[in-house]
């Protein structure tokens, strides 16, 4: 068990370490407040996340699914289930911003991809040398994703006002959710597994409507933005493909 744990913790480092170097970015980018550069730091983070949605969500759902059940309604049940979430909080007067909203979906989104890295580096515990390979690309390849993502949680939030340190500390802990999901997934390898596709697909929806509804709308706005959002997706997809 102990093992188990250690493997986790060891395979999602390197994805961890990335999304606090990709916060980072705010002591370096982060300055200024015009609303244009809000605009472009909210296009980038949609880009991002609009592509991690599909690649590193949706494609892995579907091809862990037996069918097109899991991957449909897991999608539906995010995208109700965070429309829920809204619903109260909006009752109780304490309605997200749009920038904390978009953390909280890089945050969703990094837990079952740390559940995917560390599922994998306890499956190859004991295989091959290529099962270990494999486990130690999958890691790699998550990690270098993360780069973006969590610069699209830092930025933005020191745009919408929060201070660097602030904004840098939500960025990494929107990545400490990794080693967290890394650990539960080696721990319940067997279920873990077949509920896959069911988690990956909700976090999608979740990612997408945060999205559509709070930094698109805004992003569109002005030509630069739009230009951040295409080349945020671009930037993403290819990582994903890539890697």
């Amino acid at each position: 068990m102990v093992e188990k744990v250690w493997l986790a913790l060891r395979a999602t480092a390197f994805p961890l370490f990335c999304t606090v170097a990709g916060a980072g970015g705010v002591y370096v980018l982060g300055g200024g407040k015009k609303r244009g550069g809000e605009q472009v730091m909210n296009g980038f983070a949609a880009g991002v996340m609009l592509a991690a949605s599909f690649f590193s969500l949706l494609v892995p759902a579907v091809q862990g699914a037996a069918g097109w059940h899991a991957p449909t309604l897991g999608f539906a049940l995010g995208v109700a289930g965070l429309a829920a979430a809204e619903a109260g909080a909006a009752a109780l007067g304490h309605a997200a911003q749009s920038s904390c909203r978009a953390a909280m979906g890089i945050a969703l989104h990094n837990l079952p991809e740390g559940m995917v890295v560390g599922l994998a580096a306890v499956l190859a515990m004991g295989g091959s040398a290529e099962m270990r390979a494999g486990a130690a690309a999958l890691s790699v390849g998550i990690g270098l994703q993360n780069l973006p993502e969590g610069a699209a949680v830092s930025l933005p939030l020191h745009r919408a006002g929060q201070s660097r340190n602030k904004a840098f500390a939500a960025g990494v802990a929107s990545g400490l959710v990794e080693p967290v999901g890394g650990v539960i997934a080696a721990l319940m390898a067997g279920w873990v597994s077949a509920l896959m596709p069911w988690m990956l697909a909700g976090a999608a929806g979740v990612m997408v409507a945060i999205t559509l509804q709070d930094l698109v709308p805004d992003a569109i706005k002005t030509r630069w933005g739009a230009a951040a959002l295409w080349l945020g997706f671009v930037l993403m997809m290819a990582m994903d493909l890539a890697l």
